[in-house]
């Protein structure tokens, strides 16, 4: 499992396209990852959702937002297609980037356990060190009424942690 501070794993993907990606293809540049469990579903669909929604203000900070799931690139392009999704999509079918950032576990739903993708989000640093992790996320959760969204939290811990590195 990867931690604060550690270099992050590479990885090559292929995305919505059938186009390959890597994490080096980010060097230099802020990159935020979010791994989810699949397409089409209501809590990853919010997610997508929601950080395209926060897409201009992730350009604005100069990071881009990447979600893996394990799902195919043709998935990836029907979902994008059917719900607007801004976002950059990558396939990991063999689960080697999921596991290699911790994000593949047991999972407890109901009383019942499986494994599964465990919804996670990373902010990587333009130096490719993991500068930020939330694991088991809630996408949207109320705090005292008010309802948080997941991808606001990472774009202002985002912002946090560039003004650190300036100040």
């Amino acid at each position: 499992m990867v931690e604060i501070g550690q270099r992050a794993p590479d990885f090559t993907l292929l995305d919505h396209r059938g186009r390959e990606v890597s994490l080096s293809d980010f060097a230099g540049r802020w990159l935020v990852l979010y791994f989810y469990p699949r397409d089409n579903t209501p809590g990853c669909t919010k997610e997508a959702l929601d950080f395209s929604q926060e897409l201009p203000a992730f350009h604005a900070l100069q990071a881009e937002v990447v979600g893996i799931s394990p799902d195919s690139p043709q998935s990836h392009r029907r979902f994008r297609e059917r719900h607007g999704i801004e976002v950059v999509l990558l396939s990991d079918p063999d689960l080697e980037a999921i596991k290699s950032y911790g994000a593949w576990g047991e999972k407890r739903s109901y009383g019942r356990v499986s494994h599964g993708v465990i919804r996670s989000t990373f902010i990587v640093s333009p130096q490719g060190e993991v500068a930020a992790a939330w694991r088991n996320v809630r996408v949207r959760r109320k705090v005292k009424g008010e309802e948080v969204r997941h991808a606001a939290v990472v774009r202002e811990e985002l912002r946090r942690l560039q003004e650190a590195r300036e100040g």
